[in-house]
């Protein structure tokens, strides 16, 4: 608070304006804030200086009451005003953010309700949405099915607490034990056959792939024209390679084109009416649908499955989405969230200001997906998890499966008395700290499916309605429904997690395989210290985007090339365990050039494959695997 007061001119610089020019309203619960602002207006109107007798200070969190209260005992109006302004402020830019207070017309901080269905509208989707889900319109039947399964995650949580020597148990103390796993028992001979692959696929320039590519999947026809232009000039798939290039691999369009030879002017127009985030996103799914037909893919995963995380890239200069982040960055920084499937293909990205909470963008590419990948249960680390997901994930009919930072220590909900859980579950059941409240869930039924209705057809943005509802107060009973629904799936979800080791492997698997592209990703935006230097948000998730084409690209290129040597191995007589190959990665590739002088010449790539449209094999020694080339 100290902080702010110190703050308080820079503060009037602009709060008096800003509170002239924009109306804000509220529910009820906010009613003590607006009667607040009216007053703070009128005060800046008049120039008066004290605030009213009896002034609104509900909204005054605790914490802070106290410098209020002191300034009143002393008889400091001046103090006094400038503590009531400031919290006022505060109060209004939390209230902005929950959606407890509201701007009518904005795009942003409009009415929550306005970005749900009209009940009207509901009327005609009801029905249709708990089909696609699974739910039923009426609580009362939910129920059940929701008992059913927290008392079967249960009942597996009090096998594994009852044997007590286990990696989950309960110590002397009654609190949870959770030990960390066990490094994965991953066969020696995994790492020796992806060497052995690796040797047999041909050296290629990053050029070359992309040209590869593009033969086999299209992916260049995706960028159109902004203006609808149709003719297409035969150097324009050269140009656009040039383009996903410099993008991805931070060399920029000056470097790319010292590189290449080609003009920075053309190069330069290129980008600018044929990469745009619409394309990019076309070009994405093209590859990843291709890569996910490839008979070698489904040696890594059904596609069911998926995770997301955040990667920090320093950038250079001063740009709306960079902020400060010690553990990350020397000076400022920016986050790219990506989402990955099972399959080791990334078909979501976005850039976020690397201070945001990642839990807001977690919904927003899995409701998005437009690949045919079919997804149905995500994984995250503890940056993901919120009791809003939670709820939501379930409400759309997917399965969120975070690995929880301390999850000995959350809160853990039952859903009857206590003493009924105790007898049925005598271990397990003292966990269960708290009773959900149901009669509020029950009451808001049909708005929670209304809510997640108008996610699931995209009439809202879920990161824009999860952060509100993540920071709404607890008058928000929409928002309190939905936070009780999801500490249950919460619990059921760490139920499960506690008691089936092998759930908590495939979490570990998933998360793994979204580093191991981190790593890709930073191998190849590697030019200039890996800075990001596009200031303007929509340039630098354009810049993301070509970064997650290429890492696509590569993903392709490596997962065909290793079926195509693995065919061969075994058309040799070698037997090859489709075990073994769930432990290699696609993602991994040390035949792959990024870095020097890149030449850029289609037609000439083009005449180096064959009729199928490959590179040959180089040839190894199939009976002597650590004989190296022949």
């Amino acid at each position: 608070m100290a902080l702010l007061a110190g703050s308080y001119t820079y503060i009037r610089q602009f709060a008096p304006k800003v509170l002239e020019t924009v109306r804000f309203k509220g529910g009820t619960e906010a009613t003590p804030l607006i009667e607040a602002l009216e007053i703070l207006r009128e005060l800046n109107a008049t120039g008066a200086r004290n605030v009213p007798e009896g002034a609104p200070t509900l909204f005054v969190p605790t914490r802070w009451q106290g410098y209020l209260d002191e300034a009143a005992a002393k008889g400091d109006v001046t103090a006094y005003r400038h503590y009531w302004e400031l919290c006022t402020l505060l109060a209004l830019r939390d209230g902005l953010r929950s959606g407890d207070v509201y701007v009518p017309g904005s795009r942003r901080y409009d009415n929550p309700a306005a970005y749900l269905f009209k009940p009207a509208q509901w009327e005609t989707h009801r029905a249709e949405f708990c089909r696609l889900v699974g739910k039923s319109p009426d609580f009362s039947e939910a129920l059940p099915l929701v008992t059913d399964e927290l008392d079967e995650a249960l009942t597996d949580l009090e096998g594994v607490l009852q044997r007590g020597d286990g990696p989950v148990r309960l110590n002397d103390a009654g609190e949870l034990v959770i030990s960390p796993l066990t490094a994965e028992d991953i066969p020696s001979e995994a790492e020796e056959l992806h060497e052995e692959l690796e040797k047999m696929l041909p050296n290629v320039p990053i050029a070359s792939l992309l040209v590869e590519m593009d033969r086999h999947t299209g992916f260049l026809d995706c960028f159109t024209h902004a203006g609808g232009k149709q003719a297409r000039s035969p150097q324009l798939k050269r140009n656009l390679i040039a383009c996903l290039i410099g993008l991805s691999t931070n060399l920029g369009l000056h470097g790319m084109a010292a590189s290449c030879g080609i003009p920075y002017d053309v190069l330069a127009w290129t980008a600018e009416w044929y990469i745009r985030e619409e394309t990019l996103r076309e070009a994405n799914i093209c590859l990843v649908n291709y890569h996910h037909r490839l008979p070698m893919t489904t040696m890594f995963g059904s596609g069911t499955l998926s995770s997301s995380d955040g990667q920090r890239f320093p950038t250079r200069g001063k740009s709306i989405t960079a902020r400060h982040l010690n553990k990350y960055f020397v000076s400022e920084g920016i986050s790219t969230y990506t989402h990955v499937s099972d399959q080791h293909s990334t078909f979501g990205t976005k850039v976020i200001v690397a201070t945001h909470r990642e839990a807001h963008y977690v919904l927003d590419e899995i409701l998005g997906n437009a690949t045919d990948l079919p997804i149905s249960e995500h994984a995250t680390d503890t940056h993901g998890v919120t009791l809003v997901n939670f709820g939501l994930f379930d409400l759309v009919g997917k399965q969120l499966s975070p690995r929880i930072r301390d999850l000995g220590k959350i809160t853990l909900y039952r859903m009857g008395a206590r003493a009924d859980y105790g007898d049925r579950f005598p271990t397990a059941g003292s966990l269960l700290t708290k009773k959900a409240n149901l009669d509020l869930v029950a009451d808001h039924w049909d708005d929670l499916l209304r809510l997640a209705g108008s996610l699931k057809y995209g009439h809202a943005t879920a990161s824009l309605i999860v952060g509100k509802l993540s920071a709404s107060s607890r008058q928000n009973a929409l928002a309190a429904a939905l936070k009780e629904y999801g500490a249950i799936r919460r619990t059921i979800c760490a139920a499960k997690y506690l008691s089936d080791e092998g759930y908590r492997r495939k979490i570990a698997r998933q998360l793994n395989k979204g580093e191991s592209l981190h790593a890709l990703r930073r191998q190849l935006h590697h030019a200039r210290e890996g800075k990001v230097a596009r200031r303007q948000p929509e340039q630098q998730n354009e810049q993301a985007w070509c970064l997650t084409v290429v890492t696509n690209s590569v993903v392709c290129w490596h997962t065909e090339y290793m079926g195509l040597a693995v065919d061969e191995l075994r058309t040799a007589g070698r037997e090859v365990d489709a075990e073994v190959l769930a432990h290699i990665s696609p993602a991994r590739s040390s035949v792959v050039n990024y870095y020097g002088s890149i030449t850029v010449d289609y037609e000439h790539e083009l005449a180096q494959l064959d009729d199928r449209g490959h590179r040959p094999l180089r040839t190894v020694d199939t009976d002597d695997p650590g004989a190296g080339l022949q």
